[in-house]
């Protein structure tokens, strides 16, 4: 009886010690590098699985004899020209550094969500070569509805909040960022605004 109980036991011992070695077999050092390699190049080929066309950016002239250049990116057949316009509020009488920062401020701001949301308008931008124009607005009220306006076009916008450190009340909304977008939609929104 005490042989037959200690052989049970034995058996038992077995079973759990074979279940164990068959999930720690799996996990065996010298599979750890062949599995690192196959999993790199498993990504590698998926990532390049994507779409591999690159969008077609050519640069033309802005007027006959002038260097300057725009660029302009070809997209299902029609070309578009992006930029990005930022929008200071003129009523807060900011000095000339402050309205540099929150420019500075703004840009990045759109930068940042633009990283999250949709890098391929991102990527295209950066290739023109990430043309900003700085406009003024009266108002808190006017930039609202320029935002709004902008918002309903489908172009992406980014308002910057002043922590309030220096020149402005904390809150107060300084400066709004309209695009990256192509330049007819921007100007639909932007374009009778008054250059700084």
């Amino acid at each position: 009886m005490f042989a037959a109980s200690s052989q049970s036991q034995h058996s038992g011992k077995q079973h759990n010690k074979k279940g164990s070695l068959s999930l720690s077999g799996s996990f065996r050092p010298e599979n750890l590098f062949p599995g690192l390699v196959i999993g790199f190049l498993l990504g590698f080929f998926l990532d390049l699985s994507g779409p591999l066309k690159k969008p077609n950016v050519r640069r033309r002239n802005l007027l006959p004899g002038k260097r300057g250049e725009q660029c302009v990116v070809s997209g299902g057949g029609n070309d578009l020209e992006l930029k990005m316009v930022l929008v200071v509020r003129q009523d807060l009488k900011m000095g000339q550094g402050k309205i540099a920062s929150q420019c500075a401020h703004a840009a990045t701001g759109m930068y940042a969500e633009l990283m999250q949301s949709d890098r391929f308008l991102l990527k295209n931008w950066e290739q023109c070569g990430q043309p900003k124009i700085v406009c003024t607005c009266k108002n808190q009220q006017e930039m609202i509805k320029l935002m709004e306006a902008a918002e309903n076009l489908g172009l992406p916008t980014f308002v910057v909040a002043d922590a309030g450190r220096t020149q402005v009340a904390a809150g107060s909304r300084t400066v709004l960022a309209v695009g990256p977008g192509p330049k007819e939609l921007v100007d639909l929104v932007t374009g009778r605004l008054r250059l700084l």
